[in-house]
C-alpha cells in the first residue's frame, strides 16, 4: 500500500529532484515512499523527519534563492550566444539602478558592457550585446543604484547542438571493431595481466581483418589489492591504472642497464613465470613487480631527464601544467595510499585514516606531500607515462587507417573510498548508493556501492569535475561508450539499509551535462556512445539521437513481445551492437549454459530446481536464436555447435543496418565464462580476473576467428588492406 505523501515533503523532494514514481521492465508503476524521500532527502542535507522539519527546509532553500542574483553556471546550446540576463533583485531594492558586466572569454578576451535600467516586478533585464563562441567564459554582474552595491560572477559555457555526428566521424561508412576486457587479454609479453603493448598487437591486427577500432574496458585507476579490482569501481575515473602500462615500452627502461638487469634477476623471473602462467589475473602480484621496475625507470627519468631539463622532461612538465591541481591531488592520494598500506596494514579506504588525512587541504596532508615529494612526483610521472603510450597508441591507429581509432568506456561512478570522493567530497553523496531497479535479472535490484554525485552542486563551479572527466576520457580516443548513460538524466539512489526495491530516481541537470559533453566532444572529434539498456525512460533513444549520441543494441535483448530475436535489418540506426556484454556470457557460454551453472555454483541461483527452469528457459532461447540465424539463411540446417552459432551471429550483426559493430575478442577465441557475474560476491566466483585461454597470436590464428573477421569485412565495413 502506497503511504500518504506530505505535501512539503513532496515539495521539497520535487525541489531536489527526487521522482514521486517510475515504469518498471514490466510496465508496472512504482511509487516511492515517504520512508525513501525523508532518508534521501537526509543524504542531501535537509531534514524532512516531519511535516514542520520540510516547511524549515523549503523556507531555507527560498530565502537562499532570493539571495542569488544569478545562476552559478549558465550552459548554452547553440552556435554562439549573446549573454543577457534578467536579474532578481530584492523587493525592497526599488527604483533605478546602474549595471556593469564583464565578460571574459576562454581565450582572454574581455568584454564589457553597462547600462541603466529599473526594477520592475523585482527584476531587472539586462542585454549585454557580446556575442561568445563555443568554449568556456566567465561573467561578472556589478549592480548599483546609490546606496547598494551587488556583484555576482558565472560560469557560462556556449556549447553546440549536438556531439560530433557519426556519420561525420565515419564518412557515412559502416564499421566494426574488436572489443577487448583488456585485464584479460593473454600475451607472451604481458606480465600477467594485458597491457597496453596488447593494444599495439590488436591495432596492427585490426588494422590487417578490416577492423576500424579497438575498444577497451574502463581504464581507470584502481587499488589493484584484494576486491579492488572492478574496471567499475575505481578510486578515480580522472586517472588511469598503472596495471597497463608496458613496463618495456618506457623511454628509460631503454636507458639503463640497471633497470633492465632488474627483470632478469632470478626472484624477478620466477614470479614474472607465476603471473603470467596464472588462471586468473594476479593484480597484486602483477603490480608488485610492475612497481618495483617502475620505481626504478622513475629514478633513471630523475636523474637523467630532470636534471637535464630534455624533451621529455619539458613535455612531462606540460602534461602536470595542463592537469594542474587535480592530477596533483590525485599523486598526493595515491601516496598517501602507498604510505598508509605499507604502515597500517591496508585499511579498506580514505574514510578509515587518521582524521587528520581525511581532508586533503589539510595541514597533515599538505605536510605529507612535502616530506613524500619523490612518492608524488612518482605518481604523477606515471599517469604521464600512461597518457605517453595512449597518445603513440591513437598516432599509432591512425597510420594503420583505423578511422575511429581507440574506443573508450567510462564507468558510472566512483569508489567511496577512493580518490575522487577525497578530493570533490562536497559533489559526492554519503549514505546512500546509485544502482538499478528490480528487473528480470535482478529480481531484489541491484545496489553498486558507488555514492552519487550530488544534483545541483556541480553548477557551483562550472561542473569542473565533469569536464575534467570528460576531457580525460576522450584524449587519444575516437569514440567513447558512456556507461549507464540513462545517469545523465536520472540515477536511482538507494538509501543504505535499504535493497534495492525500496530506491527512488533522482533528476539530474541533463541539458547542462550532455552541452558539455557535446563541447567536448566536437573539440575532441570524438564519437559518443550511451549504454541505454535495462530501465529506461520512454523516449531516451530519441533523445539521444537528437544529441548526437549513439544507443547501445545487444542480441541478447533484441527480442519481440513473444520472445522471437528481432529480424536483423529491424535493427536501430543508431547504434552500436554487439553480441554481448561484460556482465553476460560469451555467444559460446550462452549457447551452452555455462553462465547458468556458474550462477547455481555462486549461489545467485538459489536451488536445483531454479536452475532447471533457466535452463529450460535457455533452451527456448537457443531454439528462437537458431529459428532467427536459419531464417535470414545465415545457418545450416545440421544441427550446429558453438562455433557454428558464433559465426552465424557475427554475418547476422553484420546485415544489421547500425553504424557500429562491436565483436568481442572472447567470441573469437570460443570463451565460455563471462568476465564478470553481476551480485556475485568475488569469493564465489574470480569477478573481473577470468583471463582469455587463448595468447593474442594463437588468436589471430584461430580458423573461426579469422572466418568471423572475413565475414564482416567483405559486406559493408572498411576492407582489410590488399583485399580483394
Amino acid at each position: 500500500m502506497i503511504e500518504h505523501l506530505r505535501p512539503n515533503l513532496r515539495a521539497l523532494a520535487d525541489h531536489y529532484g527526487i521522482l514521486p514514481h517510475y515504469i518498471d521492465t514490466a510496465g508496472v508503476r512504482r511509487e516511492t515512499t515517504d520512508a525513501t524521500y525523508v532518508a534521501l532527502l537526509e543524504c542531501l542535507g535537509s531534514d524532512a523527519s516531519s511535516e514542520e522539519a520540510a516547511a524549515r527546509a523549503l523556507t531555507a532553500l527560498e530565502a537562499r534563492a532570493r539571495e542569488r542574483l544569478i545562476e552559478p553556471t549558465k550552459v548554452l546550446r547553440t552556435r554562439a550566444s549573446t549573454v543577457s540576463y534578467t536579474v532578481r533583485v530584492a523587493p525592497l531594492s526599488t527604483g533605478a539602478w546602474r549595471w556593469s558586466l564583464e565578460v571574459t572569454e576562454e581565450s582572454g578576451a574581455q568584454h564589457q558592457a553597462s547600462g541603466r535600467g529599473t526594477v520592475r516586478d523585482v527584476s531587472l533585464t539586462l542585454r549585454s550585446g557580446v556575442r561568445l563562441p563555443h568554449g568556456y567564459h566567465a561573467v561578472r554582474l556589478e549592480l548599483q543604484n546609490g546606496h547598494q552595491t551587488l556583484t555576482a560572477t558565472q560560469h557560462v559555457i556556449v556549447a553546440p547542438v549536438s556531439c560530433v555526428p557519426f556519420s561525420q566521424r565515419t564518412h557515412g561508412k559502416r564499421l566494426y571493431g574488436l572489443i577487448a576486457n583488456l585485464y584479460t587479454v593473454r600475451s607472451e609479453q604481458n606480465w600477467g595481466a594485458g597491457d597496453l603493448g596488447d593494444v599495439d598487437r590488436l591495432v596492427r591486427w585490426s588494422a590487417t581483418v578490416g577492423a576500424s577500432f579497438v575498444g577497451l574496458n574502463p581504464l581507470h585507476a584502481l587499488r589493484n589489492r584484494g576486491w579492488d579490482i572492478s574496471p567499475y569501481y575505481p578510486i578515480s575515473r580522472l586517472y588511469r591504472n598503472p596495471l597497463y602500462l608496458d613496463v618495456t615500452a618506457i623511454p628509460e627502461f631503454h636507458e639503463s642497464d640497471a633497470a633492465r638487469a632488474l627483470i632478469g634477476t632470478t626472484d624477478f623471473v620466477e614470479s614474472l613465470i607465476g603471473t603470467r602462467t596464472a588462471e586468473v589475473v594476479q593484480y597484486e602480484s602483477v603490480m608488485k613487480l610492475k612497481t618495483r621496475a617502475l620505481r626504478a625507470l622513475h629514478q633513471v627519468f630523475v636523474e637523467q631527464h630532470a636534471q637535464e631539463e630534455t624533451d621529455r622532461w619539458r613535455a612531462y612538465r606540460t602534461f602536470c601544467r595542463a592537469q594542474g591541481a587535480p592530477l596533483e591531488a590525485f599523486a598526493v592520494f595515491a601516496a598517501l595510499d602507498d604510505h598508509m598500506v605499507s604502515e597500517d596494514g591496508a585499511p579498506p579506504d580514505w574514510r578509515a585514516w587518521p582524521d587528520a588525512y581525511r581532508d586533503p587541504r589539510s595541514p597533515a596532508v599538505v605536510e605529507f606531500r612535502e616530506r613524500s615529494a619523490e612518492d608524488v612526483d612518482y605518481h604523477r610521472w606515471v599517469q604521464f607515462e600512461i597518457d605517453r603510450q595512449l597518445a603513440m597508441l591513437a598516432g599509432l591507429a591512425d597510420s594503420e587507417g583505423l578511422p575511429l581509432g581507440l574506443y573508450g568506456d567510462l564507468a558510472v561512478g566512483s569508489s567511496p573510498g577512493g580518490c575522487d570522493p577525497w578530493v570533490f567530497k562536497d559533489l559526492f553523496v554519503s549514505g546512500a548508493s546509485v544502482g538499478a531497479p528490480p528487473d528480470d535479472y535482478a529480481a531484489g535490484g541491484q545496489v553498486w556501492g558507488l555514492p552519487p554525485l550530488h544534483p545541483h552542486r556541480g553548477a557551483e563551479d562550472g561542473y569542473r569535475y565533469w569536464r575534467l572527466l570528460v576531457q580525460n576520457a576522450m584524449r587519444h580516443f575516437g569514440a567513447l561508450r558512456i556507461d549507464h548513460v540513462m545517469g545523465l538524466f536520472r540515477m536511482f539512489w538507494i538509501p543504505d539499509g535499504l535493497s534495492g526495491t525500496e530506491g527512488a530516481y533522482v533528476r539530474y541537470p541533463a541539458d547542462d551535462l550532455l552541452g558539455i559533453l557535446a563541447l567536448e566532444s566536437t573539440r575532441h572529434g570524438t564519437l559518443v556512445i550511451g549504454e541505454d539498456l535495462g530501465t529506461v525512460p520512454k523516449g531516451l533513444p530519441a533523445t539521444l539521437a537528437r544529441r548526437g549520441i549513439l544507443s547501445t543494441r545487444v542480441l541478447y535483448f533484441e527480442r519481440n513481445r513473444h520472445g522471437e530475436f528481432r529480424p536483423s535489418n529491424r535493427y536501430s540506426k543508431r547504434a552500436l551492437v554487439s553480441a554481448s556484454t561484460h556482465d553476460h556470457a560469451p555467444v559460446s557460454g550462452y549457447w551452452e549454459g555455462r553462465d547458468l551453472t556458474l550462477r547455481r555454483q555462486a549461489g545467485s541461483i538459489p536451488t536445483d530446481a531454479v536452475l532447471e527452469l533457466a535452463r529450460a528457459t535457455r533452451e527456448a532461447d537457443r531454439t528462437a536464436l537458431v529459428d532467427r540465424l536459419r531464417r535470414e539463411r545465415l545457418l545450416p540446417e545440421a544441427t550446429p555447435d558453438a562455433s557454428a552459432i558464433t559465426t552465424a551471429v557475427h554475418r547476422f550483426l553484420a546485415r544489421t543496418p547500425s553504424p557500429l559493430v562491436a565483436i568481442s575478442l572472447d567470441d573469437l577465441a570460443g570463451e565460455t565464462d563471462p568476465v564478470n557475474l553481476p551480485g556475485v560476491h568475488p569469493d564465489a566466483y574470480p569477478c573481473w580476473s577470468r583471463r582469455m585461454h587463448l595468447t593474442l597470436k594463437r588468436l589471430e590464428d584461430r580458423p573461426i576467428a579469422h572466418e568471423s573477421l572475413v565475414a564482416l569485412s567483405a559486406r559493408s565495413f572498411r576492407r582489410p588492406p590488399n583485399s580483394q
